[in-house]
């Protein structure tokens, strides 16, 4: 039975700790795993200086490998938990658990909805099973688990944690072709027991293969502000299709009828790979306990990036990390994380 006063926190409410997946050989980064490891570590670093940090790890070898990595960067060990499990792939904000608090209690409960590798594109047997596999490691306490068979990724939401959760058109239209925007609505409403759902039409990141996830475009931040993913070359073939989605964001009202206050970041210039365009998005950021960290790609932007999301989360400190290794498989820092709401992890 569902708790009738659960919510969905937002990302800057107190949290308990982050959880991520090591990269090993039995990944797609395997072409370019040391490169992707320093990555990883300065995420370690970064992260274990403000909470705790939970590592799953596929088996001991990976575990004995990622625990001397971090060792010789000096990350606190005694602020990581390892956790041995079978993973395909290391995206936790997708295959990891979706978090509802309850309001009245400190009950949780770990949504587990449906992955399917991002609409088919990918196996996801394993990470499908990934959030029952860490409830019953223990990971969680009591929290309830409640499994929904209903494809969606913890990357296409964004919650304030007041009732209003941000969600992109393009994505869930992929997922469920045969659903009308008003079931999905009902669905997402329901599941994670919002008060309203927010649709974006427009907004999409070349070489970003999540049929564009809300966290590569848009996210909210305290006090009604909303930081999104600007381009301000008008030759850049993102150009119309960010400019049209300011003004979608631009013309969202909060619940009492006002303006957001909007955040644009600037916009790194092309990384290419191979020919390829990777997404190199600024508004992929992690929101931990009094700081906030900021993916860097070595772009002249990626200090005015910095600046703008300290300023739409102030009191919090600003770490970056080089997080370009990341977007050769599309995706970024918030892409690899998953946060855990303040009481859930012991």
């Amino acid at each position: 039975m569902t708790h009738p006063t659960l919510r969905l926190p937002a990302e800057w409410e107190p949290q308990s700790a982050v959880l991520i997946a090591w990269p090993h050989a039995g990944t797609d980064w395997a072409e370019r795993l040391a490169e992707v490891e320093t990555t990883y570590v300065a995420l370690a670093a970064a992260a274990t200086r403000f909470q705790p940090l939970i590592v799953v790890a596929a088996d001991a070898g990976v575990r004995a490998h990622a625990e001397q990595a971090l060792r010789g960067a000096q990350v606190a060990l005694d602020r990581v938990r390892f956790v041995e499990l079978p993973y395909d792939d290391t995206w936790l904000r997708d295959s990891g658990p979706v978090t509802l608090k309850a309001a009245d209690s400190a009950g949780f409960q770990l949504t587990d909805f449906r992955f399917t590798g991002w609409g088919g594109k990918f196996g996801a047997e394993q990470d499908d099973a990934l959030v029952a596999g860490l409830t019953a490691a223990g990971v969680f306490g009591q929290a309830a688990h409640q499994r929904i068979d209903w494809a969606l990724e913890g990357g296409g939401i964004e919650s304030d944690g007041a009732g209003t959760v941000l969600t992109t058109w393009r994505c869930l239209a992929q997922r469920h072709p045969e659903q009308s925007r008003e079931e999905m609505s009902t669905i997402l409403r329901d599941s994670l027991h919002a008060g309203r759902i927010l649709w974006l039409d427009h907004g999409y990141l070349e070489g970003d293969d999540t049929d564009a996830h809300i966290d590569t475009l848009a996210r909210f931040a305290p006090g009604d502000r909303i930081v999104y993913q600007a381009c301000d070359d008008a030759a850049d073939p993102h150009h119309g299709e960010l400019q049209r989605m300011g003004e979608e964001l631009a013309a969202l009202r909060t619940t009492d009828g006002r303006p957001y206050r909007l955040y644009p970041l600037p916009w790194a210039r092309p990384i290419l790979d191979e020919g390829r365009r990777l997404a190199a998005s600024y508004a992929n950021y992690l929101i931990v306990n009094g700081a906030v960290l900021v993916p860097a790609y070595g772009d002249p932007a990626d200090d005015e990036a910095a600046r703008i999301i300290g300023t739409a989360h102030p009191g919090r400190e600003i770490v970056q990390v080089p997080c370009r290794p990341l977007i050769w498989q599309n995706g970024s820092l918030h892409c690899i994380t998953m946060q855990l709401p303040a009481g859930l992890v012991g």
